[in-house]
């Protein structure tokens, strides 16, 4: 056998041809990851559709009062002016609400919406301006506001009213001349600044999608959800203290006190709180669906590398052992069918759910896989072991994608183990040893008569 002869045929030189196939057969997959994303969008672009309509996610920050004031300085031997604002947060602070939830749908495409009856109350205490130097005949007590800044305001379907110590003040739409930028409601408490407290109820009814969230502005925020929605998230800095997730519903309790906070009690425009401050401190619940299907494809689709490296070394310990020869497109078909895998689960999961889909797919792959394992490695037990090896594939995958948290243990833990089987099998090769092929069988003559 010639030189070229042996480096063709060497173990070597074969494992780095499959290794080539390996590499080429990404290309599938990074056009299959291409897919989910397109997917994604268009779920994505379905429910903007739906949530632009009714409602989108809805975020409540306040109440909040701004007073205007004026600041007196002393500028060389004249007295100049200054126009500012403070804003003052309540000292006690209530929500309460029931979300009433359903499933809307565009195409194949779901989202969960829901319409809230909120009660809005609590307590403001007379503002406070002698730790800025304000006198308090320089303060604007006619021009007070108390705002209300809601994410989607147009989702809004009562006609707001705050009743005010009892008297109902009307609202208009905006933040005010002293809010900040974003979507809400104020209204103007000319002549009801009188009296050292000043309690507050705002009835709101309002549509949303996905999810709603509060801002703790109160020294002590208490809010209290219950829904009819089955598989809650709860998001934000604070977990609820006392929850109930049953199958009819949940039950959800936040008790808050303002020391947790980043921010203060009372601020004014010369040292304003940040909005992206407030924002770190929203707290609430997520209406998600237990599983979502794109983001499950998107993490199965990861492994597919590895799990192709692991059949083609199969089949090829099998070349070894047995003197076969496995011709380079059967790995390629072998390796584009493990690729149709993740297509059909991402396509029948937008259907029937992710399990269901996972369960059809894994069992048509692994069916197909082993019947052709069958012919090509021309023994039922060779191709016995291959399904086996699938089968046990797509259920640790199954088991990985199940435990989120636990994913990369398990992972790194399945990667050394699978590493430690085939370094075992292949601790005595020679690398650079010719396989022997066996020769063609000729076809029988018939006997001359």
């Amino acid at each position: 056998m010639t030189t070229y002869e042996q480096i063709k045929n060497s173990q070597f030189v074969r494992i780095l041809f499959i290794a080539f196939l390996i590499l080429l057969l990404q290309i599938p997959t990074v056009m299959l990851q291409g897919l989910i994303s397109d997917r994604q969008n268009l779920r994505q672009e379905a429910i903007s559709g739906i949530t632009s309509n009714w409602g989108r996610e809805q975020i409540l920050i306040g109440p909040r009062l701004a007073v205007p004031y004026v600041k007196r300085v002393i500028v060389g031997k004249e007295e100049k002016t200054q126009s500012g604002y403070g804003i003052f947060l309540p000292d006690d602070l209530q929500v309460s609400g029931k979300l009433d939830t359903e499933t809307r749908y565009r195409g194949i495409f779901e989202v969960p919406v829901y319409q809230t009856k909120l009660e809005i109350r609590g307590q403001f205490v007379r503002p406070d301006f002698s730790s800025w130097g304000i006198r308090p005949e320089d303060v604007s007590w006619d021009r007070a506001e108390l705002s209300l800044q809601v994410s989607d305001a147009h989702a809004i379907q009562n006609q707001a009213v705050l009743k005010w110590n009892q008297k109902a003040l009307p609202f208009t739409a905006g933040q005010g001349k002293f809010g900040v930028d974003g979507q809400g409601i104020h209204a103007n408490l000319k002549g009801q600044m009188q009296g050292d407290t000043f309690t507050f109820a705002i009835p709101l009814t309002v549509n949303g999608s996905e999810k709603i969230g509060f801002a703790p502005f109160g020294k002590i925020s208490k809010v209290s959800l219950s829904s009819n929605w089955t598989n809650p998230s709860f998001q934000g800095v604070w977990l609820p203290d006392q929850r109930s997730v049953t199958n009819k519903g949940f039950d959800a309790t936040w008790d808050i006190p303002s020391l947790g906070r980043n921010y203060p009690q009372q601020w004014n425009n010369e040292s304003p709180v940040k909005p992206e401050t407030v924002q770190a401190s929203i707290f609430g619940v997520d209406l998600i669906s237990p599983v979502d299907n794109y983001r499950m494809a998107d993490r199965s689709i990861k492994y597919n590398f590895l799990f192709l490296i692991l059949t083609f070394v199969v089949f090829w310990l099998f070349e070894t052992a047995t003197r076969l020869r496995v011709h380079p497109l059967q790995y390629l078909l072998v390796g584009v069918a493990m690729s149709m895998f993740y297509m059909l689960q991402l396509a029948i999961s937008e259907h029937l759910g992710f399990t269901i889909a996972y369960l059809i797919a894994s069992v048509a792959v692994v069916v197909m896989l082993t019947a052709y394992s069958v012919a090509v490695l021309r023994a039922k037990k060779r191709g016995a072991i291959i399904g086996i090896m699938q089968v046990a594939l797509y259920s640790y995958l199954y088991v990985v994608l199940a435990n989120q948290d636990y994913s990369l243990l398990m992972g790194s833990i399945g990667l050394f183990g699978f590493l430690a089987i085939i370094m075992y099998f292949t601790r005595r090769m020679d690398w650079l040893e010719s396989p022997r092929i066996p020769p063609a069988r000729r076809p029988e003559q018939p006997p001359v008569e």
